[in-house]
């Protein structure tokens, strides 16, 4: 073999081995660049990533926002409501007191009772019904007062008072101001006898419950007995003499 046919085999050898490893390089950077692109995936991939991280931003967002409307909404309304509640307390305990001095007003403005000094008794003999005697009771005070239910009646000297007919009670109390009268009729003696031997009487006294007396003059000719009877304070005289 010739040293030129030797030179060209390993000019050809050569030239094989060159386009050998430059096909060997392309592969390989073909590779790195695929092995680039993958490893670059997950960069590609990020976007998403960072839309889920937005989203979670928004999540912790509203879960800040729930939380700070849930502490500003329930502390003020919970302060509001309670200073509505001690305002309420407030006015609760001001019409208590408004009640109290209403209350009080009113006691203050309600007749008291009656004292001997306070009114006039007077008594009169009546045609009708027979026996009976009416008794006026008449304010002389400067205000209203309230008179007992009915006079306890005591005549003469004796030892007991009559005692009052229930039928005669009226639906209130009768009371006298200035001026103004109440009647009482007292049954003397029963027509028929039943009451006993009748006996004469020439004083009469009704007590109050201050202890304070009056004294009645009483007409001539007054008897008593043991049917002697007195009816309940009356606004009427025909109420009171109907017994």
């Amino acid at each position: 073999m010739s040293v030129r046919t030797t030179r060209t085999r390993l000019f050809a050898a050569t030239t094989v081995a060159l386009a050998t490893l430059a096909l060997t390089a392309c592969e390989s950077d073909e590779g790195t660049d695929t092995g680039a692109a993958a490893s670059s995936a997950p960069a590609s991939s990020a976007p998403a990533g960072d839309q889920a991280k937005p989203a979670t931003g928004g999540s912790d967002s509203d879960g800040d926002k729930g939380t700070d409307g849930a502490n500003g909404s329930t502390g003020s309304n919970g302060s509001d409501k309670s200073g509505g509640g001690s305002s309420d307390s407030g006015s609760s305990g001001s019409g208590s007191n408004a009640g109290s001095d209403t209350g009080d007003k009113d006691d203050a403005e309600m007749p008291g009772k009656c004292s001997a000094s306070d009114v006039k008794i007077t008594a009169t003999k009546v045609s009708r019904p027979i026996n009976h005697l009416l008794l006026t009771a008449t304010g002389t005070g400067s205000k209203t007062c309230m008179l007992p239910p009915y006079p306890v009646a005591r005549f003469g000297e004796a030892q007991s008072v009559p005692p009052v007919i229930e039928e005669s009670q009226p639906h209130a109390v009768a009371g006298v101001g200035p001026g103004e009268t109440a009647y009482a009729g007292v049954r003397l003696t029963m027509a028929d006898g039943s009451g006993g031997e009748p006996i004469s009487v020439g004083t009469l006294t009704i007590p109050f419950d201050d202890d304070s007396i009056a004294k009645v003059a009483l007409p001539s000719g007054v008897n008593v007995d043991s049917k002697l009877a007195v009816t309940y304070w009356q606004t009427g005289i025909d109420h009171a003499l109907q017994y």
